[in-house]
């Protein structure tokens, strides 16, 4: 194990990395597929003007990030790389709707799946089993530990196993990418949006209606279930205020990538760490179907779609190590 200390953050590389890292490899192969999809749909989207532009500023940034680094190859400036496309996960996010929304919704269809394969909607009646402030709190404070369970396991492989950084990153980050890609071609919604579309009289008879391309032109969504003055539950319908939208439903990729490093954190041996986020974990695929943000069946997907993306993205990270 070889600790980054604060002696040998800004410490010059001896052998600094001439080109791009792998994960920024993983942003322009994204950016360019995205980009042709876009220049297919042009006449048919809003605004692609800006998506166009937004991707030229993403490579501005790369290359700058990427001069800086050749200017002062050190840890530091790695880092800075690595979190500045990280930091832009959430930007990436909203353009999947960009693009799904001109595809007919399939909600009716994974809702109907659902009823068939567990005889009730599960997010439509979990929080009512569980309509404490406690548990509510509870599984709102897993939902918001998403992003910072993803920072820490990013952080954790900086701090304490470097050699493995870069590899830790680009598993996060391409993960990421390839939910984003299906989100774009399975243009699925979730109960929280679905529902109010539908009316919850219809889901509550097992009637699931065809809303083809209702979501093209909507956004409004149910309120999140559970209890309205708690710190946690405001943190997260907050967060959905500011940036959610009718997409990235099936697989859940908040227990996709959640999983992806509750397993890069089992590959690092620390156990002790992995003890400290597994209720976290737990807490936070418990409510991805409790706040109604995906059915179970997408939940399910999440978890085994998790599992295949991590040794696929570690047998192909073996190739640049």
């Amino acid at each position: 194990m070889q600790k980054t200390t604060i002696k040998n953050l800004f410490q010059l590389e001896k052998k600094p990395l001439k080109g791009l890292m792998p994960l920024e490899w993983v942003v322009m192969g994204y950016l360019l597929f995205t980009l042709i999809v876009i220049l297919f749909l042009y006449t048919k989207m809003n605004n692609p003007q800006e998506l166009i532009f937004g991707r030229l500023r993403v490579v501005a940034m790369t290359a700058a990030l990427w001069g800086v680094y050749r200017i002062a190859p050190c840890r530091f400036n790695r880092l800075v790389r690595v979190g500045a496309q990280m930091g832009l996960l959430a930007w990436w996010y909203p353009d999947t709707y960009e693009m799904n929304r001109l595809l007919p919704n399939l909600d009716h269809l994974f809702a109907a799946w659902e009823q068939s394969i567990f005889g009730f909607q599960p997010a439509l009646l979990f929080h009512k089993e569980f309509p404490d402030a406690v548990f509510s709190e509870l599984f709102d404070m897993g939902y918001a530990a998403y992003y910072p369970m993803i920072a820490l396991t990013v952080v954790y492989y900086f701090i304490w196993r470097y050699k493995e950084f870069e590899r830790a990153s680009f598993i996060v980050l391409a993960s990421f990418f390839i939910y984003y890609v299906i989100f774009i071609f399975v243009p699925v919604v979730g109960p929280t949006f679905y529902y109010h579309a539908v009316g919850i009289k219809n889901i509550s008879d097992g009637v699931f209606p065809n809303v083809h391309d209702y979501f093209n032109t909507h956004q409004e969504c149910l309120p999140s279930p559970g209890y309205t003055s708690g710190l946690f539950y405001n943190l997260v319908e907050s967060a959905k205020e500011a940036g959610e939208r009718p997409t990235a439903a099936f697989p859940s990729s908040h227990v996709g990538v959640s999983t992806i490093c509750m397993m890069l954190i089992w590959h690092s041996g620390n156990r002790k760490l992995l003890a400290v986020m597994a209720p976290l974990y737990i807490l936070l695929c418990c409510a991805t179907v409790y706040i109604q943000a995906h059915y179970l069946v997408d939940a399910i997907a999440g978890l085994i779609s998790a599992v295949i993306i991590y040794f696929l993205l570690f047998y192909i990270s073996n190739k640049f190590r």
